[in-house]
Formats: C-alpha cells, structure tokens, sequence
C-alpha cells in the first residue's frame, strides 16, 4: 500500500497576542509538487524504515507515529516503510506533518480501522499550533485555521512542541489552476526547528495586537474575496502585505538577506505575491504569466546555487493506492 501527499506553503500565524481568548490561527495553501510517497507492507520480522539515502529525521518522524499508531490500535504488527519519493524536511514545506500522517494513515488503512485525519493527528501529535499540514493532507485547496482556545493552549509554542489537538477548520477554497507557484529554495541551513524554533516563540511573543487586526483584516476583506473572486492581483497584494506584519514579519527579519533579495526580485519581476513559506529558507511566487524566464533568471541571480521549480496548487487531500 502507497500513499501520495505534498507539500505546503505556510503564509502566516494569526494571531500571537492571544488577548481576544485565542491564539494561533494560520494561513497557508496546498501544493500540487513536491510529493511525498511513502509505501508501507506488513512483514513477518521487525519493523524495517527504508529512507534510500535520506536524514535520520524522515526515519524518527516514521518511527514516532508507528510507535503512537501501535499504542492506540494496541497492535504489535511489524512492517516495512520505504519513502519512494520525499522532498526535504525543515526548509518550510511541511515535510514533517505529511510524513508522520501519512504513517499513520497507512497503518490505519492496513488495520482496517476508520479514523478521520483529524483523529490521526491526535494520536501522533500533530497540529497543535498550525492546522495547515493537517487540512492540507485531509482537504488540500487554500486553508484557513481557526487557533486554539487559551483554555486549551496556555503559551506560545510551535506545533512541534504543543500536545493540544488541531484547531478548527474555517475556512477553505479552491486555488485556480491558472495561477503558477515558483518555489525557490536557496543553499542555506535549514529553516528553525526543535528547540531553537521554541526558543524563538517564547522570545518574540507576544506579538502586537494592532499586527493581528492588521492581519485579520487584510485575510478577510482582501484575501479571502480574492481567491473565491480569482484576483490573483488583489491575492498577491495580500501576501505581500502579509508578510510584512506580526510574527511573518519576525521570521523574515531572523533570516540572511539572500531571502529578501529573492522575494524582491520576484516582485520586482511582475509575480503577483511572494513570500517566504514558515521559517523557510524556501521562497515561493505566485503568477499566472510565464514562469519559463523567470525560472531562469533566478538560477542566474543565485549562480545556480538554488533549488527552483514551478508547480501550483493542489485541491484535493493525501491519495492511497493499494
């Protein structure tokens, strides 16, 4: 058994400041490239995690969820995991969540029990600040998250540190297939994670509250009508003005300037909205002119010292094929 998820962009958190009574909230959208196929078969010796070659990570985020899966289903199976096709993890593409979820979706597809997604991130711990990894493997298309009650959620934590379950849904619309999204992912450290990600939340937050009404505004009166409008000038100002605000704002400036530079000469370069996705270091473009030059002239801006493709969005969730 197979299943095939991807990529997301993570535009922005919400809401940082948490004075209204909840906290987190988050931007993001679904990509159709890069993919993750991880294919899962039952053996009759030990768990073997196949990563041809990968990190030690992508085989702790396999391991983790096999381990929580086994808990809950109170199984002792053992299997075979063997990562066909990733991208990679820590450069702001959400790797991390697709992968522990689609671990757990294979073993509850090869055990015969129904589980929502949302379940499946219960149990292994995931969405506990964002929700896009979560609606993104379950729903694909553009997704808004609502946060998480301060009752629920006590301090400022990154998802890979907080143990509440998944905000709500609230909003999610179709990405036009007419608007290309170049991702340009620049050869630098990773983008923060574990404890230094942690350490960054607790530094910078709370954010101001005038940067979460900026937000809040901006998402329903300009993003939010432009994407069910297919505006894609209205959605890229959006981005852009995103970007430039609350907690976006203190990733961006935690950065080396190369990501500025990027982002500008995207924007300088007629793409509609640009960004950096998460911590990064991955940028990312939205247009729906030719994307062929521009490809180009960022390789030549970088001395090819980048990782540029061009995909778009994704409406639809994870796949398994048996």
């Amino acid at each position: 058994m197979q299943i095939e998820t991807s990529a997301r962009l993570h535009l922005s958190l919400i809401d940082l400041n948490g004075s209204i009574g909840r906290v987190d909230g988050s931007i993001g959208l679904t990509l159709d490239k890069p993919s993750l196929k991880l294919e899962c078969i039952e053996n009759n010796t030990q768990t073997q995690i196949i990563t041809n070659g990968l990190d030690d990570e992508y085989e702790k985020k396999i391991l983790s969820s096999y381990m929580k899966m086994c808990d809950y289903l109170d199984i002792d199976t053992t299997y075979t995991f063997k990562i066909n096709e990733a991208y990679p993890i820590h450069h702001g593409l959400g790797l991390g969540t697709q992968l522990s979820l689609s671990t757990a979706s294979l073993l509850a597809h090869m055990n015969d029990v129904n589980l929502t997604n949302y379940e499946l991130a219960n149990i292994i711990g995931r969405g506990g600040t964002s929700g896009i990894g979560v609606y993104s493997f379950s729903e694909g298309g553009l997704i808004i998250d609502g946060g998480h009650k301060k009752t629920d959620k006590h301090s400022f934590l990154p998802s890979s540190a907080s143990n509440v379950s998944p905000p709500p849904l609230i909003a999610r619309y179709e990405i036009p297939d007419d608007w290309k999204i170049i991702l340009v992912t620049p050869d630098i450290n990773a983008g923060a994670s574990g404890s230094n990600e942690v350490n960054i939340f607790q530094k910078y937050t709370p954010i101001k509250l005038d940067d979460v009404k900026t937000i809040s505004y901006i998402t329903l009166m300009k993003l939010m009508p432009a994407i069910v409008e297919c505006d894609i000038t209205s959605f890229g100002k959006a981005v852009n003005e995103i970007q430039k605000v609350g907690f976006k704002s203190i990733e961006r400036k935690l950065q080396p300037p190369i990501i500025d530079t990027i982002i500008n000469y995207m924007l300088d370069n007629g793409v509609a909205g640009a960004g950096m996705s998460s911590f990064g270091p991955t940028c990312f473009g939205i247009t729906d002119t030719n994307t062929k030059t521009l490809k180009h002239d960022i390789l030549d801006l970088l001395d090819g010292n980048a990782n540029v493709t061009v995909t778009k969005g994704k409406n639809h969730g994870a796949k398994i094929k048996i």
